[in-house]
Parts: C-alpha cells; sequence; structure tokens
C-alpha cells in the first residue's frame, strides 16, 4: 500500500530537491497524504527558475510544508539542518541533471552529486535516519546492451560523467550502509515526463518548437528508444517504497554477488514504463497531443548517449506490488495541457526558456 500519515507522525519528511522535477511531484503527494515535509533546494539556474518557483509556490500553498534554500554541498549547513531536524526519512532527489551538461560542466557534478550526496550520508548517519532513497538513474547502466535492464546486471561501464556520479552514488550508498547500518534505497528513475516537468527534456522542448513552429533535433537520425514514465508512476512507487526500508538479502551470496542487494540494509530498483518508444514513435505521439507537425532536423548520435534503455522492474513489482503503467499517449497529452494552461499563461508567458537547448532523453 502507499503511504499513509499516522497520527504519530509529526517528523517531517525531508525531501532535498523539492522545487525540481520529481521532488516537487514527491512532497506534494506527501503533504496530500497529511505527512508533513520540509523541502530543501538551491534554485540554481541550470534551467528556468521560474519553473522552480512556480513549483514551490504550489508546495508553499499546503499545509504541512516548510522550505529552507540550502546547497547541500555545503557541509556545515547541511549537518546543522540534519541536526536540527533530525528526519526518520529523507527523500533525495536533489542533483544536477543532464547528461549533455556534464560534458561542459563536470564540476558542478562533483560539487552536487558527489560531495553533496556524501554530505547527505552523514546527515542520515549522525542523525539516526531510518531510510535514505535516493535518486540513481538509467544512465548507469552504460554501455550494458542486454535489454531490458535488470537491477542485477553488471554497471561498471558509464558513458557520462553524469552516469558515473549515480553509480558512485549507489556505491557511496552501500558503504553507510554496511558500516552503519543505514536503509538505502537507489532508484534507477528512466526517462522521467510529466507536468511540471524539465524544459531540457526531449518532450518538453518537442512540444515547445512544434508549437511555436521551431524545427525539433532529432539524435541518430531518430534511432533511439527511450523507456519513458511517467511522473505520477514515479510517484506511487516512491510513496509505496518510503515506508518500506531496505533490508538485509540473508540470502545473499559473496562468491556470486547480487549488485542490487547485500548483506546490508540496501536495495537498488528500476522505475520505468518497461514499454520502450522509439524517437520517431514519441515525436508522432507529441504531433498528435499538439495538433500539428514537426519540422523534424535530423542528427548524428550526441556523446554520452545510448541508443535504448528498457526497464525490467520485477524487482520493484514484488517489493510493493506496483509497476509504471501510463502509456506514453495518455501521459503526453497530459504534459500538453499542462504547458498550454500552465506554463504558457503563467510561468513563462514571453516562451523566454533558459538552458541547454539540446533534448535530453
Amino acid at each position: 500500500m502507499p503511504h499513509k500519515a499516522s497520527d504519530s507522525q509529526t517528523t517531517p519528511v525531508l525531501v532535498t530537491g523539492a522545487a525540481g522535477f520529481i521532488g516537487f511531484h514527491i512532497a506534494r503527494r506527501l503533504l496530500e497524504t497529511g505527512t508533513p515535509v520540509v523541502g530543501i533546494d538551491n534554485i540554481n539556474s541550470y534551467y528556468d527558475p521560474r519553473l522552480k518557483q512556480a513549483r514551490l509556490a504550489v508546495l508553499e500553498g499546503k499545509e504541512g510544508f516548510r522550505f529552507q534554500k540550502l546547497d547541500l554541498a555545503d557541509r556545515d549547513a547541511t549537518a546543522e539542518l540534519f541536526a536540527t531536524l533530525r528526519p526518520r526519512q529523507v527523500v533525495h532527489m536533489a542533483a544536477q541533471a543532464g547528461v549533455r551538461y556534464s560534458l561542459s560542466n563536470p564540476h558542478a557534478y562533483a560539487d552536487s552529486n558527489l560531495l553533496g550526496f556524501l554530505n547527505v550520508l552523514e546527515g542520515c548517519r549522525h542523525c539516526g535516519a531510518e531510510h535514505l532513497l535516493y535518486a540513481s538513474s538509467s544512465s548507469v547502466y552504460g554501455a550494458n546492451a542486454a535489454l531490458p535492464f535488470r537491477v542485477g546486471d553488471n554497471v561498471d561501464h558509464p558513458l557520462s560523467l553524469y552516469a558515473a556520479t549515480k553509480k558512485a552514488n549507489e556505491l557511496m550508498a552501500h558503504t553507510y550502509s554496511h558500516l552503519y547500518g543505514l536503509p538505502t534505497t537507489g532508484l534507477r528513475f528512466f526517462t522521467v515526463y510529466g507536468p511540471w516537468g524539465r524544459p531540457d527534456m526531449a518532450i518538453f522542448l518537442f512540444t515547445d518548437a512544434i508549437l511555436h513552429g521551431r524545427p525539433i533535433d532529432v539524435f541518430n537520425n531518430g534511432a533511439m528508444r527511450r523507456d519513458f514514465t511517467y511522473i505520477d508512476d514515479v510517484t506511487e512507487a516512491v510513496l509505496r517504497l518510503i515506508d518500506k526500508p531496505a533490508a538485509p538479502n540473508p540470502a545473499w551470496n559473496a562468491e556470486a554477488p547480487d549488485p542490487a542487494t547485500s548483506l546490508a540494509p540496501y536495495r537498488i530498483y528500476n522505475i520505468g514504463n518497461s514499454e520502450p518508444v522509439g524517437l520517431l514513435d514519441l515525436i508522432d505521439v507529441v504531433e498528435a497531443a499538439c495538433g500539428r507537425k514537426a519540422v523534424r532536423n535530423f542528427l548524428p548520435m550526441q556523446a554520452g548517449d545510448v541508443k535504448a534503455t528498457y526497464a525490467d522492474v520485477a524487482a520493484l513489482k514484488q517489493a510493493v506490488d506496483f509497476a509504471p503503467r501510463t502509456p506514453v499517449d495518455e501521459g503526453v497529452r497530459r504534459f500538453v495541457t499542462w504547458y498550454s494552461d500552465i506554463y504558457l499563461r503563467q510561468i513563462a508567458p514571453n516562451n523566454e526558456m533558459c538552458g541547454d537547448s539540446s533534448p535530453a532523453l
């Protein structure tokens, strides 16, 4: 069953990256269950801060929400937050996102995804947190071409620095689970999309370009497939897992180690729709939702990209009796409606987007 607030729950859930896409949706759902939330974010300018501020405005209109602007790379400030709040449950969604951005701004990933994550682990350790859920990524599968991707697969060949930092997060989490008994759950997200989504993601950029008569960039000449996963399904999975702290696997075998479990309280799950969609088919779906055709600018493969992603979610299904299931045509329709009714009218009425214009898949 998904998370429900108990009468005795007075300690807020700490949600990092609460002004970000996934963190915002998780915080909102928790608040809707009556669970108090403390959200933190550094509101950086990787993409339009107006969108982040608009998400925060929604959260701040709900009872039980408190926000603190904080950069997790600030060791002292992060330690003070954990010492003061002493959260039992931490949902860590803050990160420097984007594969292509990591090619030109590598230090941003070290600061946020490595140093920031270490500070979160230390905070959880010293405050005695009962469960840390954190965002990993399907990008960790890297050069692995065996589909579908299974949580027990080898992920030692990342193709971008972003992917390498997410793999490092999983290793760091396991160390803290082993040394300090901290239950950690890593969530490998597969191309999450939906209302309030990131402007650097493909569906957002395609919609924006089509509705304004601009061409769209189609990398690898469209010969790519992605496991597009709707945000409500992601949020449902997280809420079901939050009250299920990772536990040791008594059947774990050191001579044939399962990378997704451990003798420590450590788990890894794929969060994906398990129905890969071709890039050209996705464009057809976006065109249908927008009611217009796209002008397609075919380009070669970009450095750091992979040709296909496909999630095996058997472990998630077994753990919480749930798997993402929203069809991509339905999810895209909902996104286009949000884009037209809220984003263009309330957030960016002059259509002045900021950030990398190359679509992130």
